[in-house]
């Protein structure tokens, strides 16, 4: 069944044993969580809908205060969309033609296409092995003249090492963005990912750990003055009605998805340990069928892991059939990412060997993971993996 953007089962329970499922697994089923907290959303809405302000307003004002709060910085300012987001942070940084940005080869398209929309240069870097994030090593090599900001992804909800980026990066005063679209809920050494940077730039799409009901995004930050610019830039640069002393866009957030968020923030930490629970299940799981020699499973890192994705890596040459497996069984997959940045068509052809990212993009596979799936279900997508790969 097709619902809301997502593959939703809606078959019966099965046993933990060898029953199928023939209706399939989710890869994501937001309607499970909707029945969870089904009234105050509907509340919120209909407050919202009383309210008459449907665009900025006090509903994004008390979003921003309770987001900043959770995420211990001192403002956060609300947006559009995650790629707004990023868009307005490089805006607010004077990012502009001739100027280059070092980000990750191994990410969502959004976080250099950002960079490309301002006329800079996007410079790629190849991530680590191991968490798949971009490592200070990489971003000191990539360093030129012409380095105006660096981006660091918190890829698939794994925070980056960024107090060792920062140790390259202050010496020099280059900003540091945290692409942490994927990580909300994330934690490194105790600190919220997105108050580890100058600026943080989050995505509340609706399949995002915290999610909006449509498009949404955020910026964190510590500094004034570049909070005041990003609440600028994001209403067409006006600084009274009809006066325009730069440049912005419309990157503002609605108000509805807003309301949306502030239901579901206080939710969040225990959405994280749910899916820090399924991913240690499919750890167990892996062990029990043998499949550890053959599945390289996500780590868990010694904070807080958010599993905004569970992305394994499997033999590229078993790769497809493990898909087709997946798909004939109607278990919910997907793969992050097949063409690494440094080889899309946009992008003019850059020097430098990518291996990390080309060999993820060549093994990747991402099974399902919320907090709400179950074991039985979990089990059903482990043996149909070591179906493939054990024969």
């Amino acid at each position: 069944m097709i619902r809301a953007g997502v593959f939703v089962n809606r078959a019966g329970d099965s046993s933990f044993g060898h029953k199928e499922f023939k209706l399939g697994i989710p890869l994501l089923d937001l309607s499970r969580q909707y029945e969870t907290i089904q009234e105050e959303l509907e509340a919120a809405a209909l407050r919202v809908l009383r309210s008459g302000r449907y665009i900025l307003g006090p509903e994004v004002e008390a979003f921003e205060r309770e987001c900043a709060a959770y995420l211990g910085t001192s403002d956060s300012v609300g947006m559009s969309s995650g790629t707004d987001a990023l868009l307005a942070a490089l805006m607010a940084l004077e990012i502009s033609p001739g100027d280059e940005v070092i980000v990750p080869s191994y990410t969502f398209f959004a976080t250099a296409g950002s960079v490309a929309r301002l006329g800079a240069r996007p410079v790629f870097v190849d991530v680590d092995k191991d968490s798949l994030c971009m490592t200070a090593e990489g971003v000191e090599a990539a360093l030129s003249p012409r380095t105006r900001a660096v981006i660091a992804v918190h890829l698939f909800g794994r925070v980056a090492d960024i107090p060792a980026i920062r140790e390259v990066l202050d010496p020099r005063d280059i900003p540091l963005i945290e692409d942490a679209a994927q990580a909300i809920g994330g934690r490194w050494k105790g600190r919220p990912a997105g108050s580890l940077g100058t600026l943080a730039c989050f995505s509340f799409f609706p399949s995002k750990n915290l999610g909006a009901l449509g498009d949404g995004g955020l910026v964190g930050t510590d500094d004034e003055d570049l909070a005041a610019r990003l609440r600028k830039l994001r209403n067409h640069g006006q600084v009274a009605a009809y006066e325009h002393d730069e440049v912005g866009g419309n990157f503002r957030l609605d108000a509805l998805q807003a309301a949306m968020l502030r239901v579901k923030l206080p939710h969040l930490d225990n959405w994280t340990e749910g899916r820090r629970a399924v991913a240690a299940r499919y750890r167990r799981l892996f062990a029990e069928l043998g499949l550890e020699a053959e599945v390289q499973a996500p780590e868990d890192d010694p904070d807080r892991h958010a599993y905004h994705q569970f992305v394994i890596r499997v033999p590229a040459e078993k790769r497809e059939a493990c898909l087709e497996a997946l798909r004939e069984k109607e278990i919910g997959h997907n793969v992050y990412y097949r063409v690494p940045l440094h080889k899309q068509p946009c992008f003019a052809p850059q020097d430098g060997a990518f291996p990390v990212s080309e060999d993820a993009a060549r093994r990747a596979v991402a099974l399902p993971v919320f907090p709400e799936l179950r074991e039985d279900e979990q089990a059903q997508v482990v043996r149909v993996l070591a179906s493939v790969l054990l024969s």
